[in-house]
């Protein structure tokens, strides 16, 4: 569903993705783990066509989303705006329109995007948004809402798009820590009832360990280690990732 193949960034002599290859399945879900610094999120930003790779080729259910080739810029394409609708992200801050209710929120993109009638739109919000536990919340605007009901209405906003491949950015990472446990629990619910494929940045290494097939260890833009959750968190193989995960599980 995603590959990566030679990927490369770089901000002056910050290399922060060296020659990238990584695959993840269809219906996959996998947790990028590491230091901050080390390139997670810039992997997710690629996929989002927010930031454009130096080198490489990444495609998304076999469509082109870069191809970079040394010394080329890529250019935007019509192939590149298809396959990049195949992609959703929640990010960090929610990102919600302030003026908008939080089914305008959610309608919004459905609408101008992929041209839905409005009862067509509002209907699909409508379920989206009780099925994160916000029925009762349709016309409170962010303001009215607590962070953790926010990230869930963000949460909703990009499924409403229907992606194939949905990306979290430490969503978690804004919230203050009792509400954290109810934005988890609809992600764990998004991850156990769908064949969607996950791809999530965290520190939350319980919850990691609870949800993914496939754990990767990421660390000054190269792949340490990766395998499924069991070995990652119990027997780690490098040396570095046994360090990173001493220093985060006894924080």
């Amino acid at each position: 569903m995603i590959t990566f193949q030679d990927v490369s960034k770089s901000w002056g002599d910050n290399h922060v993705l060296r020659s990238l290859n990584f695959e993840v399945s269809p219906g996959e879900k996998v947790c990028i783990i590491g230091p901050s610094g080390s390139g997670k999120t810039t992997i997710l930003r690629i996929l989002m066509t927010l930031e454009t790779p130096d080198e490489g080729v990444v495609t998304v259910d076999g469509g082109t989303l870069w191809d970079v080739r040394r010394g080329h810029r890529s250019k935007e394409t019509k192939q590149m705006r298809a396959t990049r609708r195949n992609v959703g992200m929640v990010f960090q801050s929610f990102n919600l329109f302030p003026h908008m209710t939080a089914l305008e929120n959610v309608v919004e993109a459905p609408l101008k995007v992929l041209k839905l009638s409005r009862s067509e739109a509002e209907g699909r919000a409508e379920e989206l948004l009780g099925l994160v536990g916000l029925s009762k919340h349709l016309q409170h605007k962010p303001i009215q809402l607590s962070g953790g009901q926010q990230q869930r209405v963000a949460i909703a906003r990009a499924m409403a798009m229907r992606p194939k491949v949905m990306l979290f950015d430490e969503p978690t990472s804004a919230l203050d820590p009792e509400l954290i446990g109810e934005v988890l629990e609809v992600i764990r619910e998004l991850a156990t009832s769908s064949d969607m494929t996950m791809l999530m940045v965290t520190h939350e290494m319980r919850f990691a360990a609870e949800i993914s097939d496939r754990v990767v260890m990421f660390d000054q833009g190269v792949v340490v280690e990766k395998g499924p959750p069991d070995q990652i968190f119990t027997s780690p193989k490098e040396e570095r990732t046994q360090k990173f995960l001493r220093a985060v599980l006894d924080h």
